[in-house]
């Protein structure tokens, strides 16, 4: 019968995945680096193929370390699951968390104080900022869980809401009016400045960016100012704000998506508990949209 594989390779090569480094990735795993490169050969020789590629740059998968990826993380989750179902201990620990603030002002608050009432030996340490800086702060190590919006690339982050991206702008406010169309919105690295430009491009709608800021709350509040239009997601929706109507002239915005991604460790025990509640509490939410305003 053939042998089953080392989790601790496995989680030692994801590891390196996450980080693209041997030196990192031996840090993480609590390991020495000549440890874990022993590792990855007996993982190798066990599959019969190359699984990382090392280059000046640091260290990428290959198309059978691609193949391996995901499984490997399916395997680390299944044993976590199965440690989880026969421990009795209380959960307790620390958790490192990023969120973007666009669902930081209405959502957060709400989320996380009723998962600290449920669990209060449970700290979360929660930063807020732009997706793109939460996934090069993942793959730096310095989140366990992030909430993301996807179109960055990324294959593992797991898809748990889908909403409708709306144009919106001040009520009685002028900016809608404005030619060419005064917009705020995110840094470049932005996807939903980029599906908006894009689409705004495929209309020939005349537009500038008139204000640009990797905080939302910055964004909401030119908005709400009247200095711009801008585009938010539903959950992110504010008092104030008027929904434009499609018969505006503003072209239809791709839909966001919002994902969870875990680092490599990140399966089982305090992180399965506030992973799940997070995507219990926003994949069911009900988000009352905002009245459009009468023209």
């Amino acid at each position: 019968m053939t042998a089953p594989l080392d989790l601790d390779q496995l989680q030692s090569f994801c590891a390196i995945a996450d980080c693209g480094s041997f030196t990192e990735a031996a840090r993480r795993v609590n390991k020495t680096q000549s440890a874990v490169s022993m590792q990855i050969k007996r993982l190798e020789e066990r599959l019969g193929h190359s699984l990382l590629a090392r280059d000046g740059r640091g260290v990428t998968l290959t198309v059978h370390g691609e193949a391996l990826y995901a499984r490997a993380r399916k395997m680390l989750r299944t044993n976590a699951e199965i440690l989880d179902h026969f421990s009795d201990g209380d959960l307790s620990g620390s958790i490192r968390f990023g969120v973007p603030d666009d669902y930081a002002v209405r959502l957060l608050p709400v989320i996380l104080s009723s998962f600290q009432r449920t669990h209060p030996k449970i700290a979360v340490d929660v930063a807020c900022m732009a997706s793109e800086e939460l996934l090069t702060g993942m793959r730096a190590g310095r989140y366990d869980l992030i909430v993301f919006t996807q179109g960055t690339d990324q294959n593992f982050g797991e898809l748990f809401r889908t909403e409708k991206m709306f144009w919106v702008a001040s009520h009685g406010g002028r900016a809608l009016a404005s030619e060419p169309l005064a917009i705020a919105c995110g840094p470049q690295c932005c996807i939903w400045r980029k599906d908006a430009q894009e689409a705004l491009d495929r209309t020939g709608k005349d537009y500038r960016i008139a204000y640009t800021s990797s905080n939302a709350t910055a964004i909401s509040s030119a908005v709400l100012s009247d200095l711009a239009v801008g585009f938010l997601p539903e959950s992110a929706l504010q008092p104030g704000m008027r929904v434009v109507n499609d018969d505006q002239g503003l072209p239809r915005l791709g839909d966001a998506q919002i994902a969870l991604m875990r680092a490599s460790h990140a399966y089982g025990g305090i992180y399965d508990a506030l992973a799940n509640h997070i995507v219990q509490s926003m994949g069911n939410l009900d988000v009352p949209r905002q009245s459009d305003a009468a023209e």
